[in-house]
């Protein structure tokens, strides 16, 4: 079934009812727990991925700061961008 599919009966009842009428009970009942299985482990992933965006801004908080304290910059750590080379390349430059 291609996500399509599983789009159009997730946003429709009537959709969903009639996809479910191909389904024995047995089947729907299956579907249901494979469903909820799919369901927590996406909170559990989103959960975590929360985890790792709060940890990631707390780290930079503290870079930050110790930034501040130690009276440096980005600049300071960045450098200069390169420089670009001006002109063009030679036109019968060869590869030997």
């Amino acid at each position: 079934m291609s996500s399509e599919a599983l789009e159009r009966i997730a946003r429709n009842k009537n959709v969903a009812r009639a996809a479910a009428r191909q389904l024995s009970m047995e089947q729907l009942h299956k579907l249901a727990d494979v469903i909820s299985e799919v369901i927590e482990q996406k909170k559990e992933e989103e959960k975590l991925r929360r985890q790792e965006e709060a940890n990631k801004e707390k780290k930079l908080a503290e870079i930050r700061e110790a930034m501040l304290d130690a009276g440096l910059s980005v600049e300071d750590l960045v450098g200069e961008p390169p420089r670009r080379k001006r002109g063009r390349p030679p036109k019968n430059a060869s590869s030997s």
